[in-house]
């Protein structure tokens, strides 16, 4: 006679709910502690608002040095070696243009400028205004990749060389975005 066991398949026993259930929930918490671990090692602490917004320290202080000492004469040949003007850093209104092609693209900029001698606000928003319009001739294929950075930021230079006449020693990116 045939064997009643050989001739029935055995039939494999399901894993029971219960069981998923807490190895999901085991994952879940796996995971969840382990991007808080994440979370407080590579991440900086906010700066407080009380902290951030807290006032700059008084003229006669910062001018001292901040503690009570003598501020460092400057080495010769920087910039503020007796007689010779300092440079002043001027930052423009953020520009937020569309592109010339394709028009539905934005960019936003913010530049500054530093001027050799003291800066002049008349003449940076008139660099600002050159400095828009300019970018509304752009196309997005001519400011692509590294070296269309590069062409940008030399276009620039040179719009702001030739506004201010040699006054601006550099042009500063803060931001640049394109959407």
């Amino acid at each position: 006679m045939s064997n009643p066991t050989a001739a029935e398949p055995s039939a494999q026993k399901k894993p029971s709910v219960v069981v998923t259930a807490g190895v999901i929930a085991a994952l879940s918490l796996l995971g969840i502690g382990g991007g808080w671990f994440v979370g407080k090692t590579l991440l900086l602490p906010a700066v407080p608002a009380t902290a951030a917004s807290a006032p700059a320290p008084a003229p006669e202080v910062a001018a001292e040095g901040g503690h009570g000492a003598a501020a460092p004469a400057p080495a010769a040949g920087e910039h503020g070696a007796p007689g010779a003007a300092a440079p002043s850093l001027i930052a423009l209104d953020p520009i937020v243009t569309n592109l010339g092609y394709p028009t539905d693209n934005w960019i936003r900029l913010e530049l500054a400028l530093q001027f050799s001698g003291p800066g002049d606000t008349a003449l940076s928003q008139e660099i600002h205004q050159e400095l828009l319009a300019y970018l509304r001739t752009v196309s997005l294929q001519q400011i692509q990749g590294p070296r269309g950075f590069q062409y940008l930021r030399d276009d620039l230079r040179e719009i702001v060389d030739l506004r201010s006449k040699g006054r601006v020693s550099k042009v500063l990116f803060r931001t640049f975005v394109i959407e």
